[in-house]
């Protein structure tokens, strides 16, 4: 479903203008150690599934739907100093102060993901691996839903798994 969102720079973005990409989208929220995990130098997890997909044309969407005085809220100004320190580089983050986008898609935990593929549809929801823990040495050994769905799209292929249960801190609505 198409949303439209203001960007940590001030942009709308809707989902419509990314007509005919794959599109990932990333709830997230620095307070939880979940999302830590992903984005803890190193193994830089998520940074790396960003950058892997910013060579592939893929856009992605980190979206904050914490709301004002909740855990994770920030300010535009503050997320984009956040991701350049820590080497994250989505296309956009969104602020979705009013949690209307991540009701939208019934967002459920930081992180869950949503792969959008070129047709319009979610070709992939759940967690973003296999193993529900905080603990960065689990990456290695996990299997990557979204790195596979990613490389299955690329591949012309059907994505395998096309749904998983979220894991990690509930959003905060």
């Amino acid at each position: 479903p198409d949303f439209t969102g203001v960007t940590a720079t001030g942009e709308t973005v809707s989902l419509s203008d990314f007509a005919g990409q794959t599109v990932v989208l990333e709830w997230t929220n620095d307070g939880c150690p979940f999302v830590q995990k992903h984005y803890a130098v190193p193994p830089a997890n998520m940074q790396g599934l960003q950058t892997d997909a910013s060579e592939s044309d893929v856009v992605w969407l980190s979206i904050v739907s914490s709301a004002p005085g909740k855990q994770g809220q920030r300010t535009g100004a503050e997320l984009l100093d956040m991701n350049e320190g820590r080497g994250a580089t989505p296309s956009h983050v969104i602020i979705d102060e009013s949690g209307d986008i991540g009701r939208f898609y019934k967002a459920k935990t930081t992180p869950h993901m949503f792969v959008i593929g070129p047709q319009g549809r979610v070709v992939y929801q759940g967690a973003i691996d296999s193993l529900a823990s905080a603990n960065v040495a689990d990456i290695s050994t996990a299997t990557n839903y979204v790195r596979e769905a990613l490389s299955s799209l690329t591949a012309g292929e059907p994505v395998g798994v096309n749904a998983t249960k979220p894991y990690g801190c509930s959003v905060k609505y």
